[in-house]
C-alpha cells in the first residue's frame, strides 16, 4: 500500500487554494480529484436529493460507506455542501462561496450555469480572481452542442472506435472512459495555467473543454496524415492490429500460453532472435504494405512456444516486446509492488477501501489522502461560514 502518511515537510502545490465542484460522473470530479490530490480543498456542491449521479453508479455492484465504490474511487479526499440550485436561499449561499473560492468546475450542459446565475459572466462579477473550468460534451455551439455527452457515444462519433479491431471486425471501443479523463486532465492543465498567471496579473480566468475535441486530440497523430492526404479511411491491418500506420510486426499475437506484445522492430532482426525463416525475406520497403502476411507468418510462429520462452529470446536482445498481463499478473509481479501505486481510505465508521493513488510525485513524495468521499451534505455547514 502506498506511504500512509505523507511526509509532514512536503509543501503541496496547491495548498490553500478552495475548488468548488458541480460536477458529477467523470470528467470534472477527475480533474477536482487531481486538484485534491495536489494538495487544493475540494468542495462537491451537491443537490440535496441525491447528490452526484455516481453516488448511485454502482459498477459490479460494489458499494462502500453508502455509495457506490466508483463514487469513492473519483471523489476521495473531498468535503460535500448539499444546496438547491434552484432555491433563491440557497442560491446565495452558494455564491457567498464562490465569493471567496479560487476555482470552480461544472459539467452542465451549455445555458445551464448562466440560467442558474452561475455563469462566467455572474461569477467572474462576484469574485474577478476565479478560475472557471468547464466540461461540455460537444462545446458551446453546432449541431451536436445538446447531444448527450457520453464517452462511448464520443467515441463512436469521433472515429476512435474504429481504430481498434482487424480489418473486417466491428469497431472495438477503448475499454476505459479514455475521453472523460482524458477531458478531466486537460482541465486541470488550463485551470493550473490560468492560476499561474492569476499568480502573475491577479486575473482570473475561464476554461472550457469539451469530450469531443479530447477525442481529437487523441487522435492528432493519425488526424494529421490523414487530413493531409485527403483519402480514404485507412485499412486496419487484418492481422494483430494495433496501430493504423505501423508496418509489421506491430501488434499482439497468441503464443502457446498468453500473448505478446512485440512494438516497432526490423522484420529482419526479429527473424533471426526467432528463428522464424519464414519472415526473414521480407524487403524493408515491404514490412508496411505486406504487413498481413508477415503478421500471419508470425502469429503461426509464435504461437508454438511459450511467452516466456520468446521473452527470454527477444529481451536479450534489445526488441521491444512484453507479456500481456491481465490484472492479477499485473498486481502480483513484484514491479507492480515497487511502484506503490494503491491506498487505502477510510470511511467515519471505519471501513476501508483500496483505490489506486495519485500517480504524480512532488518532490520526490507520492501523494497519498486516506479520506475517503464525503457524505452527502456532510460539509453543509461551510455555506454558512462567514467571508
Amino acid at each position: 500500500m502506498a506511504a500512509a502518511q505523507q511526509d509532514r515537510d512536503l509543501v503541496m502545490p496547491l495548498d490553500g487554494v478552495t475548488v468548488l465542484d458541480f460536477s458529477q460522473f467523470l470528467a470534472g470530479p477527475s480533474c477536482a480529484l487531481r486538484l485534491g490530490d495536489l494538495g487544493a480543498r475540494v468542495i462537491k456542491v451537491e443537490r440535496p436529493e441525491g447528490g452526484d449521479a455516481s453516488r448511485g453508479l454502482y459498477l459490479a455492484d460494489l458499494p462502500f460507506d453508502q455509495d457506490s465504490a466508483l463514487f469513492h474511487a473519483i471523489n476521495r479526499g473531498k468535503l460535500s455542501v448539499a444546496a438547491d440550485l434552484k432555491d433563491p436561499g440557497d442560491l446565495a449561499r452558494v455564491k457567498a462561496l464562490v465569493a471567496r473560492a479560487d476555482v470552480m468546475i461544472h459539467n452542465f450542459r451549455p445555458g445551464i450555469m448562466e440560467r442558474l446565475e452561475l455563469g462566467w459572466d455572474d461569477v467572474s462579477a462576484l469574485n474577478p480572481r476565479l478560475i472557471y473550468g468547464g466540461v461540455s460534451g460537444y462545446g458551446p455551439t453546432g449541431p451536436w452542442r445538446d447531444r448527450p455527452g457520453q464517452d462511448l457515444l464520443v467515441q463512436s462519433l469521433s472515429g476512435i472506435a474504429w481504430l481498434s479491431g482487424d480489418a473486417g471486425a466491428a469497431p472495438v471501443p477503448a475499454g476505459l472512459s479514455i475521453t472523460d479523463m482524458m477531458a478531466g486532465a486537460q482541465l486541470a492543465q488550463g485551470i493550473l495555467a490560468l492560476l499561474v498567471r492569476r499568480g502573475i496579473t491577479g486575473r482570473g480566468g475561464r476554461v472550457d473543454v469539451s469530450l469531443i475535441e479530447t477525442a481529437i486530440d487523441l487522435q492528432f497523430e493519425h488526424l494529421a496524415i490523414y487530413l493531409n492526404r485527403q483519402g480514404a479511411m485507412p485499412e486496419r491491418s487484418g492481422v494483430a492490429n494495433a496501430n493504423l500506420y505501423l508496418a509489421a510486426p506491430y501488434g499482439i499475437y497468441a503464443t502457446g500460453d498468453g500473448h505478446l506484445a512485440i512494438a516497432m522492430c526490423p522484420v529482419d532482426k526479429l527473424a533471426a532472435v526467432i528463428d522464424c525463416p519464414a519472415i526473414a525475406g521480407y524487403a524493408p520497403d515491404r514490412w508496411f504494405p505486406e504487413r498481413d502476411a508477415i503478421k500471419a507468418a508470425l502469429r503461426d510462429h509464435l504461437a508454438t512456444q511459450p511467452t516466456r520462452h520468446w521473452l527470454d529470446r527477444l529481451e536479450p536482445a534489445g526488441i521491444w516486446a512484453a507479456p500481456v498481463n491481465d490484472w492479477p499478473s499485473f498486481i502480483a509481479d513484484p514491479a507492480f509492488a515497487a511502484l506503490d501505486a494503491t491506498q487505502r481510505v477510510r470511511s467515519p465508521d471505519g471501513a476501508e477501501l483500496t483505490l489506486t493513488r495519485c500517480p504524480i510525485r512532488v518532490d520526490g513524495q507520492i501523494l497519498v489522502n486516506g479520506r475517503a468521499a464525503p457524505r452527502l451534505g456532510s460539509d453543509t455547514a461551510l455555506l454558512d461560514k462567514p467571508a
